[in-house]
């Protein structure tokens, strides 16, 4: 985790996403044990509360377990949770923006298939099922 902090949003909203973001990453896997509260609070300087506070977030979204007495796990099927919960917020709340952006400049699926504006779109993709299926998602 990185020790930087958003003043946008509380700590303990970030350390939670810290985790989520390791956990969609593969940096965390199922049954893997999350950083103790201490140790995480003593590295990053902030209080041991706060780290209680994202790591409860995760256990109440059904993420994480505690077991006493030998600390926080990443739950089974916390990573698919994740995956469809995170699609969705991206197609509820980040794409609207993105598609508003696309239209705006007026780019074509060809262009965003190959991450050049300027290029010509090569046959192989355009004649592809691949870049019919994105033009019609666009």
């Amino acid at each position: 985790m990185e020790p930087e902090w958003n003043d946008n949003q509380p700590i303990y909203r970030q350390l939670r996403d810290r985790v989520v973001a390791m956990i969609l990453d593969g940096v965390l896997k199922e049954g893997d044990p999350l950083p103790s509260v201490r140790n995480v609070a003593a590295e990053y300087r902030v209080n041991p509360l706060t780290v209680l506070k994202g790591y409860q977030e995760l256990v109440d979204e059904q993420l994480v377990e505690k077991r006493r007495g030998l600390g926080m796990f990443v739950k089974d099927g916390a990573r698919s949770l994740l995956l469809r919960g995170e699609r969705q917020k991206f197609l509820d709340e980040e794409w609207p923006r993105v598609w508003a952006t696309i239209q705006r400049l007026g780019l074509k699926a060809e262009e965003l298939l190959n991450g050049d504006a300027t290029a010509k779109p090569s046959k192989a993709i355009s004649n592809s099922d691949d870049a019919d299926d994105a033009k019609e998602e666009l």
